[in-house]
Parts: C-alpha cells; structure tokens; sequence
C-alpha cells in the first residue's frame, strides 16, 4: 500500500502537520464540439466544473488548459478570457485539459478538524469496552489508517488527496 500523505492531529482536533508525499497527477483532456455539454464556474481562483460529467471529467476538475495554452484563475497565459474563449463558437472545435483539484491548508485544517469528533464518537459508540476508536476507515477508493501515539495523539496517513482514484486495496 502506498501511504500518499501524512496528517497529525491533536486531541482538540488541530491539524498539527501535515506532509503529502508523491501525489500521482491524474490529467483528462478532451475535445469539446459548439456548445459545451458541461457547466464551468470561478470559484477559490480557479476555473472548475459545477455541472456534467463525463469521459472521467467529473464535478469539482479544475481546468488548467485550453487547446495546450495554461489556465491560470480565470485567464489563459496568453491574456485572454477563459469564459469569453469558451463562448466564441468560431474557436470551436476547443480541446480542454482538466485535472483533480488539489487541497488547500484551509481544507486540510478542516479536515483534521472533522476527524477527532468522528474518532471520539466511534470509542464511545463501540460495544467494545475501552476502545481504540477509529483504526482504519476504508472505501472502495482508499484506507485512511489511524495510529494513535501514548500521548493519545492520531496520526492519519491519508490518501485523501486521492479520492477517486483506484489505489488496490491490500
């Protein structure tokens, strides 16, 4: 199993450090015919889709170029309007590239916040007397594994940036 982050989290749920290690970066381009079949909006800096998927290009993809010219917030490198380039029918057919958007430190600190609550209610929830609580969270995408130190801190190392993608369970 490939461990893609490390999270440290404190018993008041503060994320305390954190180290994202070898983030695969997963890329989906495609070419896009007058008018296109899904819903694009700037939101937190960055061009994302809000509606459609399809082809792997799911709700929340970030757009980072269009016809190989990079996206930055809502402007391609060469000074022109993302928006306004995606409405002009004329440039059509357009090939966008897309990949899965990467967290922020604000998303990471809430993260580690919402994690201690979850693990304080699974040890008091357990039938098992004096339980550990949490010790691994698995989807059919990810294990999320979490140590707990003789201090009672957690340590989770996390493949949280890579939800979504297929890891192979152990």
């Amino acid at each position: 199993m490939v461990i893609y982050g490390v999270y440290i989290v404190s018993k008041s749920g503060g994320l305390i450090f954190n180290h994202d290690h070898n983030i695969p970066k997963i890329e989906t381009e495609k070419t896009f015919s007058f008018p296109l079949d899904i819903k694009l909006q700037y939101e937190n800096k960055k061009v994302v889709v809000s509606f459609g998927q399809r082809d792997g290009i799911m709700v929340g993809h970030v757009l980072t170029a269009v016809n190989g010219v990079p996206v930055t917030g809502r402007q391609l490198d060469d000074g022109r309007d993302v928006f306004e380039v995606l409405e002009n029918e004329e440039l059509f057919p357009v090939n966008l590239k897309f990949e899965r958007p990467k967290m922020t430190t604000n998303e990471k600190i809430f993260l580690a916040s919402m994690f201690y609550p979850l693990f304080a209610i699974a040890s008091q929830l357990s039938p098992e007397p004096r339980s550990s609580g949490i010790e691994v969270l698995e989807t059919d995408t990810f294990k999320l594994h979490c140590f707990q130190t003789l201090t009672g801190i957690q340590k989770c190392p996390s493949p949280k940036q890579v939800l979504g993608l297929n890891l192979g369970l152990e």
